[in-house]
């Protein structure tokens, strides 16, 4: 078994991935091909932005809009503590400080309450995570910006894109959206890629020269900028995974729900993180909470169950980054690090293999309790 299934995935999408990849072979445009834009134009019809401009990777997609917005040196950026790196490199990248709040207990989202306490004159940006593909609390978190004048919000959305809040799509519940294609992710590429959302012309036209090493024309340079193109290939890759994607976040759910369903059905001592009633996750991961998560990991690989990990430690427990938070505690976050388990999960995964899966967990949680 698969923790991620993407061989059935490619088996049932063959025909049109083979096609796309095979046009762009034809044609030989492997940067900014016609792919680019035609996915561009396609994203931001489903997500309903004016704006869509993909980019080499999630990360990326991260830099590029903190760039965009100009901020450096002596400037703020509110996120979690419990996310993937990534979200606060970008941040130290620029220049600026990162600043953490803790999380949800039930969601593991960051949680707004923590928001006003971390605001100061120096913050730019807040930057919430859709945590395991459910969107943290937009309305809330803006609300908290609004506040306080030339702060804007960017939605880390690299796993809740396709995700749904109170009627809106992730990528389009804030300032600026941003996603990965990582193939792991619920839409995912054959390689890194991803995208910034926007409705604002300006940050949209920084954001596409930005890119492409800050140019506004060939040879042109008008700001500092990256390689930051997404390669045709992977946009052809998206294009073609893209007509069934709607079919496979119903699937997502429909899993997610047999999880919780069995887990209950058979006692298992094992937390599942809330599905809030006003959002739609897209599940990118299933995940719960166990006591001696190690020792649960452990008996499931007797079983021959892959599990995983997202995540092991907080930001601020990381070597590289500990110094920047030096004396902040996180509770909640490093509770959640210690007991947090992601069990097989993709659309293509069979209702038996669920079913054994949650047998396994049955019996690996107790012998580990």
């Amino acid at each position: 078994m698969d923790f991620i299934d993407l061989r059935s995935q490619y088996q049932a999408l063959r025909t049109s991935i083979d096609a796309r990849i095979s046009s762009v072979l034809q044609h030989g445009q492997y940067i900014l091909g016609p792919e680019v834009a035609e996915l561009e134009a396609t994203l931001a019809h489903f997500t309903g932005t004016r704006h869509c401009i993909t980019v080499a990777s999630g990360t990326e997609a991260l830099l590029i809009a903190l760039m965009a917005l100009d901020v450096g040196p002596g400037d703020e950026v509110i996120t979690t503590a419990f996310t993937f790196v990534a979200t606060v490199e970008v941040i130290v990248l620029v220049g600026a400080k990162p600043v953490l709040v803790d999380v949800e207990p039930d969601t593991g989202n960051i949680d707004a309450n923590g928001l006003e306490a971390a605001m100061t004159v120096r913050t730019k940006a807040i930057i919430p995570v859709g945590l395991y593909g459910q969107p943290a609390d937009m309305d809330a978190i803006k609300a908290v910006a609004g506040r306080h004048q030339g702060v804007t919000v960017i939605e880390d959305a690299a796993q809740s894109f396709g995700a749904m809040y109170r009627g809106r799509r992730s990528c389009n519940l804030s300032d600026i959206g941003c996603t990965s294609f990582f193939p792991s992710k619920p839409l995912g590429c054959y390689g890194d890629g991803g995208a910034i959302f926007t409705n604002d012309a300006r940050v949209e036209r920084a954001c596409r020269e930005i890119r492409v090493h800050g140019q506004s024309g060939r040879y042109q340079h008008t700001r500092i900028g990256v390689a930051g193109r997404m390669d045709t290939i992977q946009c052809a890759v998206l294009l073609a995974k893209l007509e069934r994607f709607s079919w496979e976040l119903q699937r997502r759910a429909e899993l997610a729900a047999r999880y919780s369903e069995q887990i209950r059905a058979h006692g298992v001592p094992a937390q599942s993180l809330t599905a809030r009633e006003d959002r739609a996750s897209a599940w990118a991961q299933y995940t719960v909470l166990v006591e001696e998560r190690d020792e649960v990991q452990r008996r499931m690989q007797e079983f021959q169950i892959p599990t995983a990990v997202h995540y092991p430690r907080g930001v601020h427990q990381q070597p590289a980054y500990r110094a920047l938070f030096e004396g902040g505690t996180f509770p909640v976050s490093e509770n959640l690090a210690r007991r947090v388990i992601s069990l097989p999960f993709s659309p293509d995964l069979g209702e038996g293999q669920l079913d054994r899966v949650v047998q396994a967990m049955v019996q690996a949680t107790k012998r580990a309790v």
